[in-house]
């Protein structure tokens, strides 16, 4: 910045020794208009010292930056979440998960309030409402008021199929699993756009909620029915896709697959995936089986949806025999059918979605857990893939 200014003062100053040449060699004829000429070098003057000031003030503002702590103001946006403190949680903690859902601009941000208010010291393990966007000054002032934990909340985790979902929620609000079985049935009866139910890999639609039940914790209202608990968690799955603009982004860049389909996938990778930094890869597997190579795709996890869907009993892998592998009455046995699942097999949370809507780039065609945190190793070729098993075999992961 400093160069062009002097860059831009010599130009001046070059010019100005041109002007007075000329003037010079007029000879000794009056001089006439000199009020003009001050005028122009006052006006000169002051444009530079406009440019001067704005380059202090950029410059001043950036160092600015590095000393004021980032934080947002008042009390924040329209859109709330909810913030699950657990027991034992630093502010620290606290801080990094409200960062996280944008809560609050920045963690050192929150951790300057706590440390100037000692009510922070007895925050009260529970979830709390908050706005999106607010200052961390706003945000602690919830968080210390015991009153502001929500008492009559109902948490459904990642990966938990409709079924399972029913029964969680059954266990939190005591309504029977057949009402919100019940309720499920019509879903027709719920705000869901029809371009959710749309393929274009050329099966059959089949109509469920399965998929739509977004996983997260919800304040429920006082005596709550089924429907209105499918409805709030409907909303929420739509609310969310929508900020992520999943459709949109499944659309073009996806080849133009449904975002029914990138949904299904999305569940796969949930119910496959023992650690979430695999999710977008092995969504990728899904798609290079699927519509890359036109394999099956052979995925355990949906064999076992098709059995408990069936009322049967579901097996581990290692007891999953040909017969299993073979039957054709199991429509989500995808050893034997070619292509994604009739419907999702579970509620994917937002990163599986992330990861199904925007995978990273590979070819693997095959995964396999190989330690005891849940990490996959992935595979191009059959030989690859099974080294891999070899290393899941001797971290005793398989047999």
């Amino acid at each position: 910045m400093i160069d062009d200014l002097d860059l831009a003062f010599e130009e001046r100053s070059d010019k100005g020794r041109h002007r007075r040449g000329y003037r010079k060699n007029v000879g000794k004829k009056k001089r006439k208009g000199g009020g003009g000429k001050t005028a122009v070098a006052f006006l000169m003057a002051l444009v530079l010292l406009g440019v001067l000031g704005v380059g202090a003030w950029y410059g001043f503002d950036r160092i600015q930056s590095y000393f004021v702590t980032a934080d947002y103001d008042g009390a924040g946006t329209a859109e709330k979440v909810n913030i699950e403190v657990k027991q034992g949680a630093s502010a620290t903690d606290i801080a990094n998960l409200m960062v996280a859902a944008d809560v609050v601009k920045s963690a050192k941000a929150f951790i300057e309030a706590a440390d100037a208010d000692s009510r922070s010291k007895n925050i009260q393990p529970g979830v709390y409402g908050l706005h999106k966007q607010m200052s961390a000054k706003a945000a602690l002032a919830v968080l210390v008021d015991p009153k502001n934990k929500i008492v009559n909340g109902v948490t459904v985790p990642e990966g938990l199929t409709m079924l399972s979902t029913f029964k969680k929620l059954s266990e939190q609000t005591k309504i029977p699993v057949k009402d919100f079985q019940t309720a499920a049935k019509n879903v027709d009866s719920f705000d869901i756009p029809p371009f959710w139910f749309e393929r274009r890999d050329g099966k059959k639609v089949t109509k469920s909620l399965e998929g739509f039940l977004f996983p997260d914790t919800y304040e429920m209202p006082p005596k709550p029915t089924a429907k209105q608990i499918l409805d709030i968690m409907v909303n929420r799955f739509l609310t969310v896709t929508g900020d992520m603009k999943f459709a949109d982004t499944v659309q073009a860049k996806r080849g133009g697959i449904a975002p029914y389909e990138a949904l299904i996938v999305a569940s796969l990778a949930q119910a496959e995936a023992g650690n979430k930094d695999d999710l977008g890869k092995i969504s990728r597997v899904a798609y290079n089986r699927v519509y890359d190579k036109d394999m099956p795709l052979q995925f355990d996890v949906t064999l076992n949806y098709g059995l408990e869907v069936a009322g049967k009993k579901t097996k581990a892998s290692k007891d999953m025999t040909d017969v299993d592998y073979a039957d054709a009455s199991n429509k989500y046995n995808s050893h034997y059918y070619k292509g994604l699942t009739p419907t999702p097999i579970d509620s994917p949370g937002k990163d599986a979605l992330q990861g199904a809507m925007d995978p990273p780039a590979g070819k693997w065609l095959f995964f396999v857990a190989i330690d005891a945190q849940g990490h996959s190793a992935f595979a191009v070729t059959d030989a690859e893939h099974e080294a891999n098993k070899q290393k899941a075999r001797e971290a005793g992961i398989i047999n």
